[in-house]
């Protein structure tokens, strides 16, 4: 398996590179995201994952590691093939990806060109617990608590109750129980309000 690839880049354009690693020229294919985090530098380093097919060997790069895991997920999906994935990963970053899964918004993975309910929903049940490691280190819980936070004031707003009056509640339980749901949040705030 080849996992990662240095060399001289040749060709650009935003589907496809063309690297010369000491005079042999890889044709790796990449999403709009890794294209927008290249540098125009002429010496390129790219994290790799080569697919083997019966009629083709198929290599793809990504600019970063959690790109690559994010991928490599997204493909273990029935339905989600390599060039769906691809486009999964051009039309959003990683991190909004991971967002809509650990959040369950089908809507937002449904908007992907090729991807239909069914196939939004089993990504969602699939990947569901395995996205949650992938971006050691990142805010993706805190965003994930921020979504849930805005959904409940927005809730109590439209029950007459002002956000100012809210927020405070709404913060504690959040802080209190950290896998609550918005629906909780909305009831235990009721309660106390």
């Amino acid at each position: 398996m080849i996992t990662q690839i240095k060399g001289r880049l040749v060709e650009k354009s935003p589907t496809e590179l063309v690297i010369d690693c000491n005079g042999l020229g890889y044709l790796v294919n990449i999403s709009l995201n890794t294209f927008s985090l290249l540098s125009d530098s002429e010496n390129i380093s790219l994290y790799t994952h080569l697919q083997v097919k019966e009629d083709s060997h198929t290599l793809f790069g990504f600019y970063e590691k959690t790109e690559r895991n994010l991928f490599r997920k997204l493909i273990s999906v029935s339905g989600i093939g390599a060039s769906t994935a691809r486009t999964m990963l051009s039309s959003l970053n990683p991190e909004e990806i991971q967002r809509a899964i650990l959040s369950e918004n089908v809507s937002t993975i449904q908007s992907v060109k090729g991807i239909g309910l069914k196939t939004a929903q089993r990504v969602i049940i699939e990947l569901r617990d395995k996205v949650s490691g992938i971006n050691e280190g990142s805010d993706l819980n805190s965003t994930l608590a921020n979504s849930k936070r805005e959904e409940s004031l927005s809730a109590l707003e439209v029950l007459g109750y002002s956000r100012k009056q809210t927020s405070k509640v709404v913060d504690k339980l959040i802080s209190e129980i950290s896998e609550i749901s918005v629906e909780e949040i909305i009831k235990n705030a009721l309660n106390k309000l």
